[in-house]
């Protein structure tokens, strides 16, 4: 399309002697005409609106860029860790790469390396933006198909960062999981990575009795951080003085381990506030040969927390930590979702919190040895205070154990993944619909890293009812394999995997809800005003 021009012709600025005045009004003046000519002609020629919006309106686009960071792995001098990319198809973006590296201390003098293809699978791009940083330590070769790589051994491993831009952005999803078979720290510790953040939220933290547990903080960005950790307890708020103003240069991370903190504190909440900067945080709990695994980050304080992915049954127990950390009590309902819906356990109808404190509640057999979700929302409704929960789940099978944490997690509205998944039945499926209407929900197993064909299967669920399923194997699986849940029609879904892989007659599990992934942000439309530029 040929570019607009301007063209003034037989436009002329006054001469001195007509406007009787000095050079400087002269100039001013010529000017105002020009400027006249200019507004009049973007008056006469608006910019063509490419997306056809209704003035005042938003239109919906694709993410170009998604960044995660992973904590340093908790995995002592024999413990292997997995690292898992995965993009979801149906993005219309094109390009890109997905590309996970080690966090590293920046050198602002040094120069950044040249751009390189990150792995011989990786396809070849003329486009330096289509290219993998030549450090990667895992990279994907396409959209749909998982790639995995080890983590550097060693207690030293740092934290990662996963970046994903163009095509691989939208529903970009990296998992982090370890393995541990020493009797201390012994499990399986999986964690689905998150973006830096200013604050996090963990409950169900401990140093008693065999319990060793760590808050990871990585600082992934270009700036520095400083840090607080404000702890709560049993009997209210706890001042640690060495917890407070922590910083971290740009490209570092710091392991802080609690019972250096804290003595003989059964049951703990955790906020993690960055004053200045944003960092990656986790919370991973070791119970001696009791198990292991992250203690995934909680669903902002909020009135109701739903808590999905629970299945206590024979063999299994569960233990609720609910943490008030405002100024008001509070006094909870406590719901089940079961196949039928919603119901009160016998036992278990209330819990009360004090203001600034935390409070812990065996759950025993609350879902009856049926999959479930827990709900904890206001006894009275007009009386609504914020909480933050989690429980934890054992499992236990010829006398050895291991354990996971689940917190209150946001609903998947439109679709969400997760990247480390294995086949066989080692991946369940826990699906609850949390509005009053009916939701299909379709379940999509991608292709796997190593061969395989995408398979997926719809789901329905009543209202306020939980569905388990296995994840359906991809036909031909060869390798791990990326997990997309998809609402179909209805409300949304709270959902969880659970990834269970026993090893050396040692039950091993741990359990990851999935979130929406905000593929997609709202722009909105911005109708053409030149009258701004003179106000």
């Amino acid at each position: 399309m040929k570019k607009p021009t301007l063209k003034t012709t037989g436009l002329k600025a006054p001469g001195l002697k007509a406007l009787g005045g000095s050079r400087t009004g002269s100039s001013l003046l010529a000017g105002a005409v020009v400027l006249g000519v200019v507004f009049g002609i973007a008056e006469l020629r608006p910019p063509v609106d490419p997306a056809g919006a209704v003035t005042g309106s938003a239109t919906s686009t694709q993410v170009e860029r998604t960044v995660k960071v992973c904590p340093q792995p908790v995995q002592g001098l024999t413990g292997t860790t997995q690292l898992s990319l995965f993009t979801p198809p149906g993005g219309s973006a094109t390009g890109g790469y997905g590309a996970l590296l080690d966090v590293a201390p920046r050198n602002p003098a040094a120069a950044p390396p040249p751009a390189a293809p990150a792995s011989p699978s990786a396809a070849p791009s003329t486009n330096p933006a289509d290219t993998a940083p030549s450090d990667a330590r895992v990279a994907l070769a396409k959209v749909g198909t998982p790639v995995v790589g080890p983590a550097l051994n060693g207690d030293t491993a740092p934290g990662t960062i996963a970046t994903g831009t163009g095509g691989y952005a939208p529903g970009f999803a990296v998992g982090q999981t370890t393995t541990v078979t020493d009797q201390q720290g012994l499990g399986l510790s999986g964690i689905d990575c998150t973006p830096s953040d200013t604050s996090f939220w963990f409950s169900g933290a401990s140093t008693a009795g065999d319990r060793v547990d760590y808050v990871s903080l990585v600082n992934a960005e270009s700036t520095g951080a400083v840090v607080d950790l404000k702890f709560y307890g049993d009997k209210g708020p706890i001042e640690v003085e060495a917890a407070d103003g922590l910083t971290l240069a740009p490209g570092t991370s710091q392991a802080l381990r609690l019972p250096s903190l804290i003595k003989d504190q059964k049951d703990l909440a955790i906020h993690v506030v960055a004053r200045s900067g944003r960092v990656g945080a986790g919370l991973h709990a070791a119970d001696g040969n009791k198990g292991a695994d992250w203690v995934p980050a909680s669903a902002a304080p909020a009135a109701t927390q739903v808590i999905p992915g629970l299945m206590i049954g024979e063999g299994n127990a569960a233990r609720l930590v609910v943490a008030a950390p405002g100024d008001d009590d509070a006094d909870l309902k406590v719901q089940v979702s079961g196949k039928n819906g919603w119901f009160t356990p016998a036992g278990f109808e209330t819990v009360h919190v004090k203001a600034g404190m935390v409070t812990a509640v065996d759950l025993d057999k609350i879902t009856r040895g049926e999959p479930g979700a827990l709900r904890l929302s206001p006894s009275d409704p007009a009386h609504p205070t914020p909480i933050v929960a989690t429980v934890r789940v054992d499992r236990t099978q010829n006398g050895k154990s291991d354990a996971a944490w689940l917190t209150g997690a946001t609903p998947v509205t439109k679709r969400g993944s997760l990247a480390d998944n294995r086949g066989g039945g080692a991946s369940t499926v826990f699906l609850t619909a949390t509005g009053e209407a009916a939701t299909k929900v379709r379940v999509t197993s991608s292709a796997g890293s190593a061969g395989g064909t995408p398979t997926s299967k719809d789901v329905d669920i009543p209202p306020g009812a939980t569905v388990s399923l296995p994840a359906p194997d991809p036909a031909g699986l060869n390798g791990t394999f990326g997990l997309t849940v998809e609402t179909v029609s209805g409300g949304p879904v709270a959902a969880a995997r659970m990834l269970l892989l026993p090893l050396k007659d040692v039950p091993m599990f741990t359990i990851q809800s999935i979130r929406d992934d905000h593929s997609t942000v709202s722009v909105p439309h911005a109708d053409p005003d030149p009258a701004v530029l003179l106000r």
